[in-house]
Order: structure tokens, then C-alpha cells, then sequence
């Protein structure tokens, strides 16, 4: 097995009566004035936020809330909670939502101790030395940002997606309820599988190969949540895939299904340029690109491709065509994507095809000009990147 680190503090509270434990939770590290950031309206119509303030109250907590957060959370946003917690000397972070809720709230931990401009840690001109605390109620699974060290903010000035991690920003808490996921839309809980799945892929598609543990581990979660997903899109009340869900979303993107530093990466990279472009659902976008990134990458590592096909995707295998397993394992997923109703291309993904302006555009923004390449699967130039928007042009 390769060397590797792990690290996972947060501390999981998971099952129907979890938010009894809200207030314990916040007590237990350090908080005392609290912002309560959420996103829309189905938070408050759900009556989840009324019974988090009313927790709060009886607990002795004082708080100020700040809602509003979009999928692809802004910056400006960011910078209004900022200034709100320096105002307010609050002192802990509560997110309740999905995984913008929760990235927009580790944005706002660091600027509050931050002097300067957060967007500095974003475009790594800073590196920050500590943040505020956060905490979660988690109502969307997809992101995984609940247990991760990762936070991705969206700069509307120069219509630019970035994402940071720190291990700082690791939330001390997940409070995870899979009933609060009841009400989510079909299309969310497509996007949130799809994300899912995809924080394992990343990690999975790896030029390392001594990982017969982790793999194992990997190739669960995925059969686990493609599975689960047919049934609570039938079922919205299935507790026990919603369950199924729930976690994995957190075990997706902690780092037990593959270290960071081995990964790949270059779909997510890839996407955010997307949704910072046409403010596109992000597990909406990595679908929509991921048949392309594979097929343009898969001869570097045919076998891997093999592997995730028959393991993953019950692909035959074919062992005196090694290429024909791997492209009916990338096919096979395509289905699934268009199964569950998620795009497999960009036209179906805004509605139309992008011009050679926004191909070039994209590609530029994505390597920043050139000045950087990505993935680790397939090292991509950002003329490799403009092949792969184009080939997804469809």
C-alpha cells in the first residue's frame, strides 16, 4: 500500500433524533454567539430553521443569522458575513444546508480572521493560520464539505470559481439527519449522487495501483449509491437509502476512499470553469463532462478502466479487447447519468452548444492562462483542456 495521510476530526452525529444534540455540539467547542447561515426558502418552509433557532433560544445561545446562499456561493455574500460576525464578536459558525451553505461559512470563518481581503486565500495569495469554528446541520447530500477541508466560493467580479482547501476548515461537527433529505427534489438528489460519486471517482482514477484496500472501499461506495439513488428517486421517504446517501457523501470526500495527493481532480477543475460561466448545478455539470474526460484520458491507464467497468459497472470483461471493456465501462455510466436524468453532454446542459469564443474562454480560465496544468491521471495542458470541452460540446 502507497503512504498516505488521513485525517477526519469532525465528529458525526448521525440518525432521526441528531439535532437534539445542537446545542451540546456548540457548547462542547467553544461557542457561545453564533451565526446561523443557511440558503433559501426550504430550510425555513421545512420548519427545520424554526426548530434550530428555538434549540438555540432554550440552550442559552445567542445568535444572528445571515441566509441567502446560492448554489455556487458568492463572494459577496462571504463578505456580508463577514462583516456581520466582526460586528456581532460572534464566534462560531452554524451551517444549515448543503454544501455551498457549508463552503460559504468556512469562507466567512477565515476572513473573520483575516485582515485583508478572503478572496487572498482563494487565489492563493494568503495562507490563512486560523478560522472560526464551524458546525453543521447537513439537509443535501452531495458536496461532502461537511467533513472535508475543502470550501469552493465564487467570485462574481471576475465571474471566477476557485476552490481552496485547509485542513483548518474541517467542521468540528455533522449533524446528519437523512429524514431532512424527504423533500429534496429529484433533480437535486441526481445532482447530489452524481457529485457523490464523483469525489470517489476522482480519487479512484489513479496512476498509483498498490491500493487493493482502498479500492475495495471505493468500488462499495459507488455500486452503494447508484443503486441507492433509483430508490429514493421512487421512493423520496426511503429512509434507509437516504441514509445510504447521507454517508456516503461524507465518506465520498473525507479522504478514506483515497488521498488527496494521488488524485485527480480534473473533471471537478474542469466543471467549476462551467458553473461559473452558466451557473449550471455542479453535479449536473461533472456528468456532463466526465464521458469526455474519460474517453480522452482512458489510454493512459486501460486497466483502471477495466477495473471500474466490471467492478463498478458489471461490464463484462473482455479480455482480448482491454479497450472495448474500458469505453462499455464509460458507456455504462453515460446511462446511468441519463437514467437518473442528469446531462451527458454541454448542449444538454445549457440547452444549447458553446461558441468557440466560450470553448477558448473556459479552457483559458481553467489553466489560468496557460500558467497551469491539471489532473494527475493525465496531466492536462490547456490545449488538452479545450479537446476535452470540445469533445463535450455535444
Amino acid at each position: 500500500m502507497v503512504d498516505f495521510k488521513f485525517y477526519a476530526p469532525t465528529e458525526v452525529i448521525f440518525g432521526k433524533n441528531s439535532e437534539e444534540h445542537l446545542v451540546e455540539m456548540i457548547k462542547k467547542y467553544g461557542g457561545s454567539k453564533v451565526l446561523l447561515h443557511y440558503g433559501g426558502h426550504s430550510a425555513e418552509r421545512s420548519g427545520l430553521l424554526a426548530a434550530v433557532r428555538q434549540r438555540l433560544h432554550d440552550g442559552g445561545i445567542s445568535f444572528v443569522e445571515l441566509g441567502g446562499v446560492k448554489p455556487n456561493p458568492r463572494l459577496s455574500l462571504v463578505h456580508q458575513g463577514i462583516a456581520l460576525c466582526k460586528q456581532e464578536n460572534v464566534n462560531f459558525i452554524l451551517a444549515v444546508g448543503g454544501g455551498s451553505v457549508i463552503d460559504s461559512s468556512k469562507a466567512i470563518g477565515y476572513g473573520v480572521k483575516y485582515d485583508g481581503n478572503v478572496w487572498d486565500i482563494y487565489a492563493r495569495r494568503y495562507v490563512p493560520t486560523q478560522t472560526l469554528p464551524v458546525g453543521s446541520i447537513l439537509t443535501i447530500p452531495a458536496a461532502g464539505s461537511e467533513m472535508s477541508d475543502s470550501s469552493v466560493i465564487t467570485n462574481e467580479d471576475c465571474n471566477l470559481k476557485i476552490g481552496y482547501s485547509n485542513n483548518l476548515c474541517r467542521p468540528k461537527f455533522a449533524i446528519m439527519n437523512p429524514v431532512r433529505t424527504f423533500t429534496l427534489p429529484p433533480y437535486q438528489t441526481a445532482c447530489g449522487a452524481t457529485d457523490i460519486m464523483m469525489h470517489t471517482m476522482e480519487r479512484y482514477f489513479t496512476q498509483v495501483c498498490d491500493m487493493t484496500l482502498i479500492d475495495n472501499i471505493a468500488e462499495a461506495l459507488l455500486r452503494t449509491v447508484k443503486d441507492c439513488v433509483f430508490h429514493v428517486l421512487k421512493d423520496p421517504s426511503d429512509y434507509r437509502n437516504r441514509a445510504n446517501i447521507m454517508w456516503a457523501s461524507s465518506l465520498a470526500h473525507n479522504d478514506l476512499t483515497g488521498d488527496r495527493a494521488y488524485s485527480d481532480f480534473a473533471t471537478h477543475q474542469l466543471e467549476h470553469e462551467l458553473s461559473a460561466m452558466f451557473d449550471v448545478a455542479h453535479g449536473a455539470g461533472l456528468a456532463a463532462l466526465w464521458g469526455s474526460w474519460a474517453r480522452y484520458v482512458y489510454k493512459g491507464n486501460t486497466s483502471r478502466f477495466v477495473r471500474f467497468a466490471v467492478n463498478v459497472m458489471d461490464i463484462p470483461c473482455d479480455f482480448t479487447d482491454p479497450d472495448a471493456t474500458a469505453l462499455a465501462g464509460i458507456e455504462a455510466i453515460e446511462r446511468f447519468y441519463k437514467a437518473i436524468g442528469m446531462p451527458t453532454g454541454i448542449k444538454q446542459l445549457i440547452g444549447r452548444c458553446l461558441t468557440e469564443a466560450e470553448t477558448e474562454e473556459l479552457a483559458r480560465k481553467c489553466s489560468h492562462d496557460g500558467k497551469r496544468t491539471i489532473g494527475a491521471f493525465k496531466e492536462l495542458s490547456q490545449q488538452d483542456m479545450r479537446a476535452i470541452y470540445t469533445m463535450a460540446n455535444k
